[in-house]
């Protein structure tokens, strides 16, 4: 079922609004706060400032690190995560002398690449003194595609020093990356800079080695595992095979949580598969590239602790994470049932409806079209409540009438029990009656109708 903001049958219903207004413009003004020292992570500027952008002719040089021009196509990111928070254990010394090679799972291929790495949670400057990328050879594996390992550069430089707070994006750099395929992103640093920035749930197995070993291509030293990715936020690639970004806004239902690991089943990779192959088959769809910017735990409105906060909540997180990936042009959002959940007793559905109504406006602010989903059943899991339940009601009711987002997906439709609406079919449950098993991500990527991205909205000033 689909509706758009258009397909009502009224005006709103009435809320609140003196009290709603306020109380988003309070949310508004604690994320100006928290981020206006850390202006440099928003993932705005930057974009044409890298080599490879308009403008530029390319960053450093080497024997295997061609790096200008790449080549004409269009920027957009492939892959994406959000910082979610310092990873636990890393203070003081972080992984200094150890290098780090995160495994990411691409969307959109192309010619040329180029990373994002962040010290949003450091609590000193970072340094990378050497970084590289390359195309994996194998699924879960350290070994890198022979012909394919580069090295990156900083403004030209083989090192640079990223700000507690602050994130930067590499020179790019020609390699050929694969659409649906595996990319090693590698850093080396000598030094600790407090926690590691990181992205709890990757469902991926990534490496470590001990010493310098950024641009090894066997894999060898890489005996340490993790299933967390660290430093890296983003991978763009210059394409020309998408035409822009589609940015997925989420909780754990977007991160995955409960999907295999490694087999990248989490619904947003689904629907990437979907857009390439109806493409493929000649379907007029549009070209775009699909990222993840979910986050377990996430909510619309409250954060986590900490300066910054960890897991900030979408109306913190939403121009770094989505308005700042390259080339958005629609975004889609799944997000309410953690206000739900970790709010004692029973949320009010009308702050929670006013917040995501917030992030529409900014989008369209930018001339980025919104999605959004209904929020799926949870009956049988430890936070299940009548009195939550309504709330859920509540709020999927607003989303339905069509008056909060452009378009709607219908999610609880989708994967509820027919019998018993209030819990998920038992195919689609993973056990714990909140998230989905494999088969459930799949039905709900394939509930998404591609139409739903065709088209766009103009800025609003």
């Amino acid at each position: 079922m689909t509706r758009g903001r258009d397909g009502g049958t009224g005006a709103p219903p009435a809320r609140q609004h003196a009290l709603l207004a306020a109380v988003v413009a309070a949310i508004v003004a604690v994320s100006a706060t928290i981020y206006v020292g850390v202006a440099a992570d928003d993932g705005t500027e930057r974009r044409d400032t890298v080599a490879g952008g308009p403008g530029h002719s390319g960053g450093g040089s080497g024997g295997n690190n061609p790096a200008a021009p790449v080549s004409t196509g269009t920027w957009v990111s492939s892959w994406a995560a959000s910082p979610a928070g310092g990873e636990p254990g890393t203070e003081p010394a972080a992984l200094a002398g150890r290098s780090v090679r995160n495994v990411v799972h691409t969307s959109a291929g192309g010619s040329g690449a180029r990373v994002t790495l962040s010290n949003l949670y450091g609590q000193s400057p970072l340094t990378v003194s050497h970084a590289s990328v390359a195309v994996s050879a194998d699924p879960d594996t350290a070994v890198a595609l022979a012909g394919t390992m580069r090295r990156l550069t900083f403004a030209g430089r083989p090192s640079v020093v990223v700000p507690p707070g602050a994130q930067v994006t590499s020179d790019a750099v020609r390699v050929p990356v694969p659409h649906d395929g595996d990319v090693l992103i590698t850093t080396y640093s000598p030094a600790g800079s407090g926690p590691v920035t990181y992205h709890r749930h990757a469902r991926q197995i990534s490496y470590v080695a001990v010493g310098e070993h950024t641009r090894d291509t066997t894999g060898a030293a890489y005996t340490g595992r993790s299933e967390v990715w660290r430093y890296a936020t983003a991978l763009d690639v210059l394409s020309n095979e998408a035409d822009g970004t589609v940015v997925v806004l989420g909780d754990s239902l977007t991160d995955g949580v409960t999907s295999t690991t490694g087999a990248n089943k989490r619904w947003p990779d689904v629907l990437s598969d979907r857009l390439r192959s109806a493409l493929a088959a000649g379907r007029d769809v549009p070209r775009y590239s699909v990222v993840n910017a979910g986050i377990s735990g996430n909510r619309v409105l409250a954060d986590g602790l900490g300066r910054p906060a960890e897991n900030p909540s979408g109306l913190h997180r939403f121009e770094r994470d989505v308005l700042g990936r390259t080339n958005v042009r629609a975004v889609v959002i799944v997000l309410g049932i953690n206000d739900i959940l970790r709010t004692p007793g029973a949320a009010d559905p009308e702050p929670v409806v006013a917040g995501l109504e917030t992030l529409v406006r900014r989008a369209h602010a930018r001339g980025v079209k919104v999605v959004g989903a209904t929020l799926m059943p949870f009956r049988g899991h430890r936070g299940y409540s009548e009195a939550r339940e309504a709330v859920r009601q509540r709020i999927n009711a607003e989303i339905r009438a069509g008056d909060v987002f452009d378009e709607v997906v219908d999610f609880d439709a989708a994967v509820r029990d027919p019998y018993d609406p209030g819990r998920l079919w038992g195919a689609y449950d993973s056990g714990d009656h909140l998230h989905p098993s494999d088969r459930g991500y799949v039905r709900m990527a394939k509930e998404f109708e591609l139409r739903l991205l065709e088209g766009s909205v103009p800025a609003e000033l």
